[in-house]
């Protein structure tokens, strides 16, 4: 499979995603912004089939990351479109008609405490977080009252184990997976991983990676680079000093900036395992396609691609959110609610909170909306030790001289 390389903004703020319990919302807030890439008559032209739901209407609650000093409304944007297909196309969840309660926290605790109680007062059927850095706030909240909260992927610890949580990807434990299966594929014995100092994030990584990559008969070294740091040389030097096979970037576009242009230098023929932050067009356009040319590509959505659920989020977005740039962040959204409608498929009858988390807890091999090749399934075995992933799956792709990804592959699906 081959795909090109414009993931663009949402390469961009997959990254955040694919290692959030690193970048939390750095990274996203800085590159989140939105454009207009549809007008009126296009939206209109857009063809999806009839299928309302008949069934009295639920309560879903949604809780975005808006209004503060992280502001992404093309999140919020994303799950208002999926709902709007699921009413108007989908037939809803369990054939009842979706009324989405928004409510916007502003990274912070008050307003996250606020929301969370919002959704046991409106008592929402289910609470859907795709993005946002307060679950060790809301989920206590939210669980305590037997509601399920589902997100896109954890970042806070309490997401990853408390019961009633659910998270549909898998967020670090996934990216790392992910990189040590394919690293043992290549024959690689020593690999070391270039993390920004931002909290605990390099203790977090060595923690958790150190047995992963450990069972695939891999050493891993792993080096921080301060935060800012201009020209991290010294550290690349040092994390190169016991000659790894191969090296990965955790961080934003500006470390992946810094750190490709260090390795260019001191490594120029050093495999690269990159997350979408470093496969963003600013950093192409700043260290030059060839600096990435061969290395592996990690990443949990795929835009540039023919597949039917890749299409249909397009196809969604024009139709209901045609202001709002699909190459954005409003997939995750979009992701966390069409996946909700997924679950209630298996659901008949009256809705409650503790029906549609038996629902979660029994799905099984769902696909996950515009990632082509990987599903989720939540009964607690993707990733034993952090019982709420509902997947530790990947896609991995091969980056060609010429700016495209191809070859791409659901890693550690099963």
């Amino acid at each position: 499979m081959k795909t090109t390389l414009s993931l663009r903004r949402g390469a961009r703020n997959a990254a955040a995603i694919g290692a959030a319990s690193l970048l939390v919302l750095g990274a996203v807030a800085a590159c989140g912004d939105s454009s207009s890439n549809s007008d009126d008559s296009a939206a209109a032209s857009i063809s999806l089939p009839a299928n309302a739901p008949e069934g009295d209407p639920i309560k879903l609650g949604l809780i975005a990351p808006e209004g503060g000093a992280v502001n992404l409304p093309m999140v919020r944007e994303g799950a208002e479109a999926a709902v709007e297909y699921l009413n108007n196309n989908g037939g809803g969840i369990g054939g009842h008609k979706v009324d989405l309660v928004v409510c916007q926290q502003q990274e912070e605790p008050a307003s996250a405490t606020k929301c969370a109680n919002e959704m046991v007062e409106q008592n929402v059927v289910a609470t859907v977080t795709p993005l946002g850095a307060q679950g060790a706030v809301m989920v206590p909240i939210v669980t305590g009252a037997g509601i399920p909260y589902v997100g896109q992927a954890p970042v806070s610890q309490v997401e990853m184990v408390t019961p009633g949580s659910f998270m549909l990807s898998g967020g670090i434990i996934a990216v790392m997976t992910g990189q040590a299966t394919i690293a043992a594929q290549d024959g690689v014995k020593k690999f070391t991983v270039f993390v920004g100092d931002s909290g605990d994030a390099a203790a977090s990584v060595k923690a958790l990676g150190e047995p992963l990559f450990g069972r695939a008969g891999i050493e891993l070294n792993v080096v921080t680079i301060p935060t800012g740091t201009a020209d991290p040389t010294p550290q690349i030097t040092a994390g190169l000093a016991d000659k790894p096979d191969a090296v990965t970037i955790l961080g934003d576009t500006s470390q992946c900036i810094s750190s490709i242009k260090a390795l260019q230098t001191a490594a120029p023929t050093m495999k690269k395992y990159l997350i979408s932050t470093c496969l963003d067009e600013k950093v192409t356009e700043s260290v030059g396609q060839q600096s990435i040319a061969g290395s592996k590509a990690f990443t949990t959505v795929v835009l540039d691609s023919d597949d039917p659920s890749v299409q249909l989020y397009k196809d969604v977005m024009g139709k209901y959110a045609p202001d709002t740039d699909p190459a954005g962040i409003a997939y995750t959204g979009y992701q966390v609610v069409m996946s909700m409608g997924e679950v209630g498929k298996s659901l008949t009858g009256p809705v409650t909170a503790e029906l549609f988390t038996a629902a979660l807890e029994s799905a099984k091999d769902l696909q996950f909306p515009a990632a082509p090749g990987l599903t989720f399934t939540c009964d607690g075995k993707a990733f034993p030790p952090l019982r709420a992933l509902c997947s530790k799956a990947i896609l991995a792709s091969d980056v060609t001289a010429d700016g495209t990804l191809e070859n791409i592959v659901a890693v550690n699906n099963g």
